[in-house]
């Protein structure tokens, strides 16, 4: 009896092991982003829903940004894409890229590339814009 049980966690352990938590090699799911400026003060710090649509096409959906901003009241679209570079043991790892378009005020563009491990991504942040102040670099994380 102590035996079975023993191979019983044994067997789901290798079986969680194995599924890597359900990422199933995409980006799907609700993310939380923090960005900084180049001297690691904090710029941005946003939340959103993404889906990675047919093959490495990504869109984003429900963000909002929980830092005070004139740079984006509303947003018109966040489009982007994840290219997988594998899927070892559960641990999902590829290239990401995210462009997130104001709506009002209009003209401001914000785009992140980075590189996706499992459930983190990290990597560098530009934005360029019509609005005042809304001009910027830095480095970002976003976990799932």
């Amino acid at each position: 009896m102590k035996r079975s049980f023993v191979n019983l966690i044994l067997f789901s352990t290798m079986l969680l092991t194995a599924c890597g938590g359900g990422n199933n090699g995409n980006v799907n799911g609700t993310w939380t982003a923090s960005l900084t400026n180049p001297d690691g003060s904090p710029a941005f710090n946003f939340t959103t829903s993404l889906t990675q649509n047919n093959g490495t096409n990504v869109s984003g959906t429900n963000i909002n940004f929980t830092t005070s901003s004139p740079c984006f009241s509303t947003v018109s679209s966040e489009t982007g894409g994840f290219t997988l570079s594998g899927n070892t043991n559960g641990v999902t790892t590829g290239s990401f890229e995210l462009t997130i378009q104001s709506g009002t005020p209009s003209g401001n563009v914000m785009t992140l590339n980075g590189t996706l491990n499992n459930n983190t991504i990290t990597g560098t942040w530009t934005l360029t814009g019509v609005t005042s102040g809304c001009t910027g670099n830095g480095n970002f994380t976003m976990n799932r």
